[in-house]
């Protein structure tokens, strides 16, 4: 069986609404949990953080509200139609100042 039958297509009229936000964190809702790719839909609010890490190459696309997103050293305003792409084993952590919505995309 090809690789494109195992993971079958998924439309979502609004991805937002499958977004859950925890009381002390983010709970991310895996999208695409594969050996090839993660793709990751996740939330913060106000105030809420994900502390720096390093993390492989990742795409972050951010869909509704504001914070900051910090890469190496390097801090980033991020809101809606905002992209950070974080190159392979850099430092990166996020803050949310409003109600923060955001995809996350890495080689699986």
């Amino acid at each position: 069986m090809s690789e494109s039958t195992k993971i079958p297509s998924v439309f979502y009229t609004n991805i937002e609404d499958q977004v859950i936000f925890g009381e002390i964190g983010p709970k991310p809702q895996f999208l695409v949990d594969s050996e090839q790719m993660k793709v990751i839909l996740a939330g913060l609010e106000p105030g809420q953080q994900i502390p720096a890490h390093p993390e492989s190459l990742a795409m972050y696309h951010f869909l509704s509200g504001s914070g900051v997103m910090e890469v190496n050293g390097e801090r980033f305003p991020v809101g809606p139609g905002a992209t950070v792409i974080t190159p392979p084993n850099a430092t990166r952590g996020m803050k949310a100042e409003t109600r923060l919505v955001f995809l996350a995309a890495k080689p699986g």
